[in-house]
């Protein structure tokens, strides 16, 4: 795992501070300091308390947010060089979310919600739907692909936006308490789509759980404590 080449993701020294007070600077620091390095095909849990940074650190992992200080590469890319249609284009083609609220556009079908990656990205309409549809069968909603987001279960809905983070083929899926707003049935079933995925594609996930079964069944479990990685 510790080959260079294969490092997909790296982060230096990484800290966030937030200002609790506006009006006297108060500062609040989240993070203290992170070191991480994600290879290609891992699965990597991050676990810690409620209110330990853990959806922070995935956010700025993810380039949705910046460190105050500290440094982010994608396969060795310093992330903050990047002008932003640069930055653009890296999270539509090679970077996948999945948050705890799908997050559908409720208007939409669920192969319209899937397509629209790909169709942000350039491709045809013809090509974009082929796609979708290909994804749909593959998280097993292929006979729910028309149904509009109300019209499917909690369980349903997250496997469109599971379907909908993969469509581009990303080379990293970021996902944020996945199974945290789902009944424990329904949350081991996504659960096991993940490792499915992460099988059958390779694909990479790094993951914010509170689910300490869950997050026993990857490669490595970051414990976020006191804003520092154990």
């Amino acid at each position: 795992m510790g080959i260079e080449s294969k490092i997909i993701l790296r982060a230096e020294n990484i800290h966030k501070v937030f200002f609790a007070n506006e009006r006297n600077k108060q500062q609040l620091e989240v993070l203290k300091g992170i070191d991480i390095e994600i290879s290609e095909g891992e699965i990597v849990f991050i676990v810690g308390s409620s209110g330990s940074g853990k959806s922070t650190l995935l956010h700025i992992l993810g380039t949705l947010d910046t460190p105050t200080s500290g440094k982010v590469f994608y396969k060795g890319n310093d992330i903050a060089a990047l002008h932003e249609n640069a930055l653009v284009k890296l999270r539509n083609k090679e970077i996948g979310f999945v948050f705890q609220f799908h997050h559908l556009l409720p208007e939409f079908t669920a192969l319209e919600n899937v397509m629209i990656p790909s169709l942000i990205a350039g491709m045809n309409q013809k090509d974009a739907k082929k796609n979708a549809e290909g994804i749909l069968n593959e998280v097993g909603l292929q006979e729910r692909s028309l149904h509009k987001p109300a019209e499917l279960s909690g369980g349903e809905q997250q496997r469109v936006a599971v379907a909908r983070a993969l469509v581009n083929n990303p080379s990293i899926v970021f996902a944020d308490e996945p199974t945290g707003n789902l009944d424990s049935t329904m949350g081991e079933k996504l659960q096991d789509l993940f490792l499915e995925l992460n099988k059958k594609r390779k694909q990479t996930f790094v993951i914010v759980t509170h689910n300490s079964s869950f997050a026993l069944s990857g490669n490595r479990t970051l414990q976020l404590t006191n804003g520092k990685i154990f």
